[in-house]
């Protein structure tokens, strides 16, 4: 029986797509095994949202730090032992991410219905989806399947994970580096549409940059002294108009020039993304249909799927024996 050159193609291609991890991630993945699990997570995301509205970027952000980090697979809930260095103390994490308690609350009440059962990776993938919905933001079907490290890389989140100094075109050499493209790259920064920033991350910014409305600059700079060390904590709505809103209106700040990051404002400063930012401004649909193209691939980011990694009963530890 002869095949042809094309038909040939097309079985390698298959062949690729099965053999690739993210091809083993399903969106059904705990339909027999855990039906309750988004239920459980989502009552308690609910919950936490209600209680302080910014944690739902502080969770979305936690996957966007995860994934970035040897993939999506759990690695920054890790706590730091004597025998253990896990990434909570790396730069871009240090005194920053937070909703490591909702993830524990998250992780136990999935446990309840159905222990041993779905990764601490997986409970950050769908927490992500519901903390933007909840929000106001799209709703998508979560790829899921993703198993637990027992490892983690202190020097890849200080390496992997873009800095709020970073220039355009740092800021698309780090995500093409975890295979996300430009347009990617754009949209997922949209997610600086809900949160906050510390004085410290847009010091340099409201002072020392050009490409910033001063009447934002000097209103910033209010709760922002210029000395390093002084209200480094303080902090500030990345989106001045809707910080609790998953909506367009980052990206109008951005035309405005009143972006909060020098990272920010670098997507509309004269350069390749500035046409994207204005699409996103005009359009929310296109936005949001980007955003979530972006964090489905994101979430596609070298996961441990069949027999590797473990599922983690407690997220902040490996399993014992």
């Amino acid at each position: 029986m002869a095949f042809s050159s094309a038909t040939f193609a097309r079985l390698a291609l298959v062949l690729l797509l099965l053999g690739s991890t993210s091809a083993q991630l399903s969106t059904n993945f705990y339909a027999s095994s855990c039906p309750q699990v988004f239920s459980a997570v989502k009552t308690v995301v609910q919950a936490a949202i209600a209680k302080e509205q910014r944690m739902g970027a502080s969770l979305l952000r936690l996957f966007f730090h995860d994934c970035f980090v040897q993939g999506c697979d759990g690695s920054l809930l890790l706590d730091d032992t004597s025998s253990f260095v896990g990434e909570k103390t790396a730069v871009p994490n240090n005194n920053s991410v937070r909703g490591f308690d909702v993830v524990d609350n998250i992780k136990a009440a999935v446990e309840k219905v159905c222990p041993g059962v779905v990764s601490c990776a997986d409970v950050l993938a769908i927490t992500a989806r519901d903390s933007v919905v909840i929000l106001g933001g799209p709703n998508w079907d979560v790829k899921l399947g993703r198993r637990d490290s027992t490892t983690a890389s202190l020097s890849g989140a200080n390496n992997n994970i873009p800095p709020p100094n970073s220039s355009l075109s740092n800021l698309i050499s780090k995500f093409a580096a975890q295979g996300l493209s430009t347009r990617d790259m754009v949209a997922l920064s949209g997610s600086h549409t809900i949160g906050q920033a510390r004085c410290t991350n847009f010091r340099a910014h409201i002072y020392n940059d050009t490409d910033i409305d001063s009447s934002f600059a000097k209103t910033r700079q209010a709760n922002c002294p210029s000395t390093s060390g002084s209200g480094d904590n303080n902090l500030a709505p990345l989106d001045l108009q809707t910080p609790t809103c998953f909506d367009k209106n980052y990206y109008k700040n951005l035309i405005n020039k009143k972006g909060l990051l020098h990272s920010d404002q670098e997507l509309f400063n004269g350069g390749s993304t500035d046409s994207q930012v204005t699409t996103y401004s005009n359009n929310p649909s296109t936005f949001n249909s980007d955003f979530v193209a972006g964090m489905i691939g994101m979430g596609d980011i070298n996961p441990l799927t069949g027999k590797s990694g473990e599922i983690r009963k407690n997220c902040r530890k490996v399993n014992q024996g």
